[in-house]
């Protein structure tokens, strides 16, 4: 009868979400204000753990140390690229043929790039397009060559076609051109376009017409910017844009690694897309590819639909206030889970936009 009582208890003060176990109620609580737990978090299809971050559930499932039953049914059901779990090993088959995806002609199409510029942004073709993929190659300037200055610059749409690829003349004179890698020769800036008509480009066809500081998430006519490490770009091409229409996969949480340090886009498009970029002299638009690629597979996520899914929203914040303790102390772990939320915005709500 001890041992049942004891077994209630463990039970009672544990987290509906990552299992973690406390010793008392209060400290459960602590954890649910503090951890941010929601139905946007990666999820392991077998036990229903929440994980921060793919890079968890990926060591949940075949890491040193996986979940036994966990990683005996994904070895047989379980695709290792989205870590979604299948009905058979025949429907995993058929679904890698789908999930696994390729560069296709991104690295021939960026060589014929080179050949010309590539300029659509007035273009009509363009003028529906809502998401846009950002990506630049630098050179060195200063004395040590060691000043990251922007030499090429393409932006894509979401089917990987060029609305805009050029060579960029730096405001100062650049002294590596860093050909192992980029494959820019100092002939090639000779006439290339000046930074400060490519950044104004840009930045009018990113806002699309709409003022800077009226740009609201789904509420005008400016672009969603997809990219890797999208503040190092902005910066070299000096262009301000609203974090809130910004999607960085440098940044996105459930792509970082577990020591909440950032992974390279090299890994991520091997590690949810199934390819390889950068091998030798890389391009922007395959790097723009692979962003794009990778922004898409997270925005099909499908996630409960919340009406007020953060936690800074206005209805939330009284969530898990201290004023509320004894009451949240009285709630059972699911009823906890049930009305926290998410502290990053999950690009899976993209798709609810308009």
């Amino acid at each position: 009868m001890e041992y049942k009582v004891e077994s209630t208890e463990i039970l009672r003060n544990k987290c509906a979400a990552c299992y973690r176990q406390f010793n008392r109620i209060e400290h459960l609580v602590e954890h649910m204000r503090t951890s941010y737990h929601s139905a946007h978090e990666p999820m392991c299809g077998i036990c229903k753990k929440h994980c921060r971050y793919f890079e968890s559930l990926r060591e949940h499932l075949i890491g040193p140390l996986p979940k036994q039953e966990c990683r005996n049914i994904f070895s047989t059901r379980g695709c290792k690229i989205c870590l979604a779990i299948l009905e058979s090993p025949y429907a995993l088959r058929v679904h890698q043929d789908r999930c696994q995806l390729s560069g296709g002609n991104a690295g021939l199409l960026g060589r014929f790039a080179n050949l010309g510029i590539r300029d659509n942004t007035e273009s009509g073709s363009t003028g529906g397009t809502q998401v846009v993929a950002l990506a630049c190659k630098m050179v060195g300037g200063g004395s040590d060559g060691s000043l990251d200055l922007c030499a090429k610059v393409c932006l894509t749409d979401e089917y990987d076609n060029i609305i805009f690829q050029s060579y960029v003349m730096p405001l100062i004179p650049v002294t590596n051109y860093r050909y192992e890698t980029t494959g820019i020769r100092p002939e090639y800036l000779r006439d290339a376009i000046p930074l400060r008509q490519v950044q104004k480009k840009i930045q009018d066809f990113l806002c699309n017409g709409e003022p800077m500081w009226r740009i609201r998430l789904r509420s005008g006519r400016a672009r969603i910017l997809v990219g890797h490490g999208l503040d190092h770009d902005l910066d070299s091409l000096q262009v301000e844009y609203p974090q809130v229409m910004i999607r960085d996969t440098a940044k996105y949480p459930p792509l970082m690694k577990s020591s909440k340090l950032s992974n390279s886009l090299k890994y991520l498009t091997q590690a949810y897309l199934g390819y390889d970029i950068q091998t030798g002299i890389q391009d922007p638009y395959e790097d723009c590819v692979a962003t794009m690629k990778i922004y898409k597979r997270m925005r099909s996520q499908v996630h409960k639909v919340e009406a007020y899914p953060l936690a800074s929203d206005t209805k939330n914040r009284n969530n898990f206030a201290a004023w509320r303790q004894n009451e949240l102390e009285r709630m059972s772990p699911d009823q906890m889970m049930e009305i926290s939320r998410s502290d990053y915005y999950c690009w899976c709500l993209d798709s609810y936009s308009g």
